[in-house]
């Protein structure tokens, strides 16, 4: 471990672990209390009981326990001297739930892109006729990857193998599965929107063929105006939530690829605010949905009423006095 600073120069251990805590702690909390208010307010709706929503509530559900295990991934860049066990369930554990956030991820957005891309085709896909296969896709394999290593990934031996091979398992999940998977979101996002500024420009063709006129009209200029709004939201949403993985991914590649030490702070720093910004990405496609908010809003409501009627009698007696 380096040293941060001469006040902590005795245990450092000690201040990197509140520092963990005091950035994680909260964010874990928000990441965990808005994912179940999402979760209930699908469960409280039936006519949110479909297929698609249950892909998107299997999303929830690994996002949540992304948030449970958020105050102990930045734990896993920490020496400490833990038995096989309490290694396995330190590193395995929150490694399977990172993947199985992304996988699922990767799954929603593929199942809401066909949706929009061949909506004929949409009802007969293969994760509809098979739900429960499509799940087993979406956990099964961060489970199999994540438990590799307790399977000797990093005890294999031979010529230049002992050194090279343990620095295989973290870029292959980089190159091979992280990365991969972001810019297949990124993609399907950006074609989803390619389509979207197609199907605007028709109907604003069609509209002055029938106005017959050659001027936007106060309509066109209101589509246009809500297509750029939705383009910068989504802009924003990804240099927001993905950005920040992307450079915490990329600094711990090129600090193991360069073998030289770097501060635990700036690793808990980058961690902590890579990972969290990430979880949030669930949390603006739920909360963006009304239908998924409003059993929470209708909650909200009634006591905010019931405040107020307990306050009203209050208020008459001291008028009375």
């Amino acid at each position: 471990l380096t040293k941060t600073s001469t006040s902590h120069k005795s245990n450092p251990n000690c201040y990197l672990h509140r520092l963990i805590f005091a950035i994680t702690i909260p964010l874990s909390t928000a990441i965990i209390l808005a994912n179940l208010v999402i979760i209930l307010g699908i469960a409280w709706n039936r006519q949110l009981h479909n297929t698609t929503n249950y892909f998107f509530l299997s999303l929830l559900v690994a996002d949540l326990c992304t948030g449970v295990a958020l105050p102990f991934i930045p734990l896993m860049g920490l020496n400490r001297a833990l038995s096989f066990s309490s290694c396995l369930v330190a590193h395995v554990f929150p490694n399977f739930l990172f993947l199985a956030f992304l996988f699922n991820l990767v799954m929603v957005h593929y199942e809401r892109y066909i949706c929009i891309v061949d909506p004929l085709c949409y009802n007969n896909l293969w994760m509809h006729r098979s739900f429960p296969l499509a799940l087993l896709v979406v956990w099964a394999p961060p489970l199999l990857y994540a438990s590799l290593p307790a399977f000797g990934w990093n005890n294999w031996t031979g010529p230049n193998i002992t050194r090279v091979f343990p620095n295989a398992f973290i870029y292959l999940e980089v190159y091979g599965l992280v990365l991969p998977a972001i810019l297949t979101i990124a993609g399907m996002t950006g074609h989803v929107l390619w389509i979207t500024r197609g199907q605007l420009k028709d109907i604003c063709r069609l509209h002055r063929s029938v106005e017959r006129g050659s001027q936007a009209s106060d309509r066109e200029q209101r589509l246009n105006m809500r297509y750029t709004r939705c383009l910068v939201a989504v802009s924003l949403t990804f240099l927001a939530c993905w950005v920040p993985y992307l450079i915490y991914m990329h600094a711990c590649v090129a600090f193991l690829i360069g073998d030289t030490k770097w501060s635990s702070t700036t690793h808990i720093v980058l961690s902590c605010t890579g990972i969290g910004s990430m979880a949030v990405v669930p949390l603006v496609l739920g909360l963006a949905n009304r239908q998924y908010t409003e059993p929470a809003f209708k909650l909200l409501q009634k006591l905010r009423d019931r405040w107020r009627t307990t306050l009203k009698p209050t208020s008459s007696q001291t008028t009375v006095s």
